[in-house]
């Protein structure tokens, strides 16, 4: 039947109002669509894909200069620069938290579209209470 979507549609990567709230440059707009939508993260192993609790292991970029840690978060898949690892996954904001709360100490920052269109900088601190507002 013409019109009628198949039952399992395909998983988009992506967070419309993450997006939004990127481009405006919104504190409380992103603090709320961390809250209410998940978040594409860079993987270095994908997870299990018949163990939907196991999403893979977030990369983090660690400067050779520096040692300082970054976390990249991107608000659509489409963001991510092809030159990260390519595997990637959806983070609910529980799951961003309890990553935050376990590595929060040797991140030293975490930015949004990096490579655009609209990137943002962040603390571990600054999104943790924006997760637990």
């Amino acid at each position: 039947m013409a019109g009628k979507k198949s039952k399992k549609e395909p998983l988009e990567f992506r967070n419309p109002q993450l997006s939004d709230a990127l481009q405006t440059q919104d504190i409380a707009a992103v603090a709320f669509a961390l809250r209410h939508g998940p978040t594409v993260v860079p993987l270095m192993s994908p997870g299990d894909r018949d163990n939907p609790l196991d999403v893979g292991e977030v990369w983090t970029y660690r400067d050779p200069n520096t040692g300082q840690v970054a976390l990249l978060l991107f608000s659509d898949a489409a963001f991510k620069p092809a030159t990260l690892p390519a595997a990637i996954a959806l983070q609910s904001p529980p799951a961003l938290r309890a990553f935050l709360g376990a590595h929060g100490d040797e991140i030293t920052t975490v930015f949004f579209d990096i490579a655009g269109p609209h990137p943002m900088q962040a603390t571990p601190t600054d999104l943790i209470a924006a997760l637990d507002a």
